[in-house]
């Protein structure tokens, strides 16, 4: 499904990037209203499951994110 929204290709990238943006708030201010299917159900129980097991928290998002900054 393609839906083009009016004048859309006439903003420049950082005005369509604060658009998402914008929409993406819009959404998130009623997070009851994002449907979670039955398989991202499962999936979270079992992150939770394996969590409530081991404790490991992973990395933190800052190693991370400095780790795919060093491969650009």
């Amino acid at each position: 499904m393609e839906f083009m929204v009016p004048g859309l290709e006439e903003l420049s990238t950082s005005e369509r990037i604060q658009l998402v943006q914008d929409l993406w708030d819009s959404i998130a201010r009623d997070p009851a209203s994002v449907p979670v299917t039955e398989a991202q159900k499962v999936e979270l129980s079992r992150r939770l499951e394996a969590y409530a097991v081991d404790r490991d928290p992973g990395e933190d998002w800052a190693v991370v994110r400095e780790r795919f900054r060093g491969q650009g």
